[in-house]
């Protein structure tokens, strides 16, 4: 998982990318239309529909969220909620929501941190590494457990459903980085309509003490995909293990992978970004997703 020591490490790292201009190189993963200076993108990809983005906010039981909504106006689409990682909404998870938008999705990018602050924090990673990040959003992380994500999950799903761009008929999905891994597994089990959870580099998905850790809300009826760094497999290698177990014992269709790259792997900003298991981690998102 994310702990303080990495990031640390990563700060110097993350700022050398950012000065030789990688993270530009890294954008092209959504290898569509351009990129705005703040991540947005407004044309569509050639053969597919415009993508509109729209700051939104509405209200849940402990504040109002606040985040960013991608969806085509002309077709309506699965909803799903994209959790950021730790450093929050940020240009890079604008073009991973995009994307998504892009393959068929009504995305909601959403905050996190709504209980404290509104809208992005940090210009990117590099930012939030290098620049005292850590210290800054630790109060605010510790507002996060079991039952604050199912409150959130229950008023991102209603939200998601009263929108034009809104497949009801069909399931939302949820997917949740670094931190948010564990948001991803507990959405499905707020039974509001969250029918697949999504997890990437999560950390604290296996909470042995804890009777709420998120591996205990696996339904059955649901789908998962546990896409587990190397890193993180190796300090707590029984993790995996654990998660497959509960999935078993709930009868839930869950994926449990260990993945040959980093913490961080998935997102194009991170230090650790490896765009081929990137890409393998995003085609499983999309398998998972055509069971909404």
């Amino acid at each position: 998982m994310c702990e303080r020591h990495t990031v640390e490490k990563w700060a110097k790292d993350a700022l050398t990318r950012r000065e030789v201009g990688a993270l530009g190189a890294i954008g092209a993963l959504a290898a569509c239309a351009p990129v705005g200076a703040d991540g947005s993108r407004s044309a569509a990809s050639s053969g597919s529909p415009a993508i509109e983005g729209r700051a939104v906010s509405f209200a849940t039981a402990e504040g109002t969220l606040d985040g960013e909504f991608f969806a085509a106006s002309s077709r309506k689409a699965p909803g799903v909620v994209l959790w950021p990682d730790i450093a929050g909404i940020r240009p890079a998870k604008r073009r991973m929501a995009q994307r998504l938008a892009e393959a068929g999705y009504a995305v909601l990018l959403a905050n996190p941190y709504y209980r404290d602050v509104k809208g992005q924090q940090f210009a990117d990673f590099a930012d939030f590494a290098g620049n005292g990040g850590w210290d800054k959003v630790t109060p605010w992380r510790n507002r996060f457990t079991t039952d604050t994500i199912r409150t959130d999950a229950t008023a991102v799903a209603a939200w998601l459903r009263a929108q034009a761009e809104v497949d009801t008929k069909r399931g939302i999905g949820a997917q949740g980085y670094c931190m948010t891994g564990s948001f991803a597994l507990v959405a499905p089990s707020a039974d509001a309509g969250v029918h697949a959870g999504a997890s990437f580099h999560g950390g604290g998905l296996v909470r042995a003490d804890d009777p709420e850790s998120p591996h205990r809300t696996l339904q059955r009826g649901k789908h998962y995909l546990a896409a587990i760094a190397k890193n993180d497999d190796a300090k707590a290698p029984g993790d995996k293990d654990a998660l497959r177990a509960a999935a078993t014992e709930a009868g839930a269709d869950a994926e449990i992978e260990v993945y040959p790259a980093d913490h961080g792997w998935c997102v194009p900003d991170s230090p650790s970004y490896d765009q081929a298991e990137a890409e393998r981690a995003w085609a499983r998102l999309l398998t998972l997703y055509a069971k909404l």
